[in-house]
C-alpha cells in the first residue's frame, strides 16, 4: 500500500457541512468500512477551522484509487492527491 496526503478545499458557499443531509452522506463516505470497500485506508483526517479545507493521510494501492474515492468531494471543490512517505522512510533514503 502506498501513502498519500489528500487536500480538499471548497468555498464557504459550497460547504457540504452546511447541509445536514449532505454532511451525513459525506461522513458515511468517510467511514472506515466504506473507505476499505474502496481500497482506501484512512490513517487520519482533519478540517482546518474556518478554512473549508480537509486534509487526509491515506493508504491505497495507487493514486487512481484515492482519486476515485475522493470523487464526491470534487463536486464541491478541488481535490489534490499527493504521494507521500513516512518520516522514517525519508530519513532512511537520505532526504525528501
Amino acid at each position: 500500500m502506498a501513502l498519500f496526503v489528500v487536500r480538499h478545499a471548497h468555498s464557504a458557499e459550497t460547504c457540504p457541512a452546511q447541509d445536514p443531509r449532505m454532511g451525513a452522506m459525506l461522513l458515511q463516505h468517510l467511514s472506515p468500512a466504506n473507505a476499505q470497500q474502496n481500497g482506501v485506508n484512512i490513517l487520519g483526517d482533519a478540517v482546518v477551522n474556518g478554512a473549508h479545507t480537509l486534509y487526509m493521510i491515506v493508504e491505497a494501492p495507487g493514486e487512481a484509487e484515492v482519486s476515485q474515492y475522493m470523487a464526491p468531494f470534487a463536486q464541491a471543490g478541488s481535490v489534490e492527491v499527493m504521494p507521500a512517505s513516512h518520516c522514517e522512510q525519508v530519513v532512511s533514503r537520505g532526504g525528501c
